[in-house]
């Protein structure tokens, strides 16, 4: 893998195509929507701004074009996949996230597909593909993130179907989704988790503002449940399979959330370099100091090294194997190093990039949210140490 900040795809036509279509499309049509509106990264987002962008990208092939092709995808490979998501990453733009379907869409939805009956794909999954629906999933409370089995909600046997009651935090996409993929403990059995497809508008189930992350972006909800009924056909599964479902193909998803991450460091990385070259400082641009010249080599080196072990991990996955201690390790150097590429960005801007709203100041608190999400980093080092430690 060559070094470049906007890497190209010659070797395979069909993902240089859709990189081009996609660069397009983020730099042209939806820059430009995001203009008219007038958007923010901490703009309170609505679904009448949301679902012109999900239709729009499922127009041009982008929204659940990781899908196979029965549900209107491209069944794209984890490395095609990937580079897709690097670029929506390196975008800056605002609603990207909504491009692809991980806000609320085919994307958000993960794995479930292999679990849904055909009463659940035509209800509730085919819908989110088409555009026309909105999911989030409620997995954490607020004293069970990573110990997930430290989870309260708790679903109770009422005739073929159950009520469930509790309250899951950070649901991303609640606030415009209208039904959740949400794990309960089962009440009638020790250490059973069931997986449920729950319509948020049922009685019994309200959906509240979240509290805002540092991003400063509103996509999160709070789900409580007070005695609402889940019927049979809404079980997602077999009951006892909710840890499957909810922390199903963990290996492929920690890996897929590095991309954006790395598109993201990418972003940092471009906008240093531009404002280096044009910023002038003691009657010269900054990046004639060679101090700026030394911390740009080191951040282009750091980037090059978490996108090359992403991607060979990556790799290893379409080839059929399990890269599971990789993982393991490219979330934990992603993470880690993407901040640090933010932090020195804004260490260059200077007192340009302490100004509230100032793209880079954006990216930096952003990237330092990804040490802690999906995993911390350390629950990574756990990972890592015991599988060192049992070979």
């Amino acid at each position: 893998m060559t070094f470049t900040i906007n890497p190209t795809y010659d070797d395979n036509p069909r993902l240089a195509d859709l990189v081009g279509r996609l660069r397009d499309y983020l730099d042209g049509e939806l820059a430009e929507y995001e203009a008219d509106l007038q958007l923010t990264p901490e703009t309170r987002l609505h679904r009448d701004v949301l679902e012109p962008v999900w239709k729009r990208s499922r127009e041009l092939g982008f929204y659940g074009i990781h899908l196979p092709e029965r549900f209107g995808g491209q069944g794209l490979s984890f490395t095609e996949l990937a580079a897709l998501k690097e670029e929506i990453g390196a975008s800056g733009r605002v609603l990207s996230h909504s491009v692809l379907g991980d806000m609320g869409g085919p994307l958000r939805a993960g794995a479930i597909f292999e679990f849904a009956t055909e009463l659940q794909l035509e209800k509730y999954l085919l819908p989110v593909i088409r555009g026309e629906r909105a999911c989030c999933f409620s997995l954490t409370e607020a004293d069970a993130g990573s110990d997930v089995r430290a989870m309260r909600t708790t679903a109770t046997p009422d005739g073929d179907g159950w009520r469930i009651t509790g309250h899951k935090v950070f649901s991303s996409a609640g606030p415009f989704a209208d039904f959740s993929v949400l794990v309960a403990r089962m009440a009638e059995a020790e250490n059973t988790y069931s997986a449920f497809l729950v319509d948020l508008d049922s009685p019994g189930c309200a959906v509240l503002d979240g509290q805002t992350p540092m991003s400063g972006q509103h996509i999160e909800s709070d789900i409580v449940l007070e005695d609402c009924y889940v019927g049979p056909e809404q079980l997602l599964g077999r009951v006892g399979d909710g840890l499957r479902v909810g922390l199903g193909r963990v290996t492929a998803n920690r890996l897929l959330h590095c991309p954006t991450v790395l598109g993201n460091a990418r972003r940092a990385l471009q906008l240093t370099v531009d404002f280096a070259k044009n910023r002038h400082a003691f009657g010269a641009p900054l990046v004639a100091l060679q101090s700026v010249q030394h911390k740009l080599a080191d951040l282009a080196t750091t980037y090059y090294a978490a996108r090359s072990m992403t991607y060979d991990a990556l790799a290893a996955l379409d080839a059929g194997t399990k890269p599971r201690v990789e993982a393991f390790m490219c979330k934990l150097f992603v993470a880690e190093n993407a901040f640090r590429i933010a932090d020195e960005a804004v260490q260059i801007h200077g007192k340009a990039g302490l100004v509230r709203g100032s793209e880079v100041e954006w990216l930096f608190r952003r990237l330092r949210m990804f040490r802690i999400l999906t995993g911390s980093s350390e629950i990574q080092k756990n990972g890592i140490a015991k599988e060192l430690l049992t070979t």
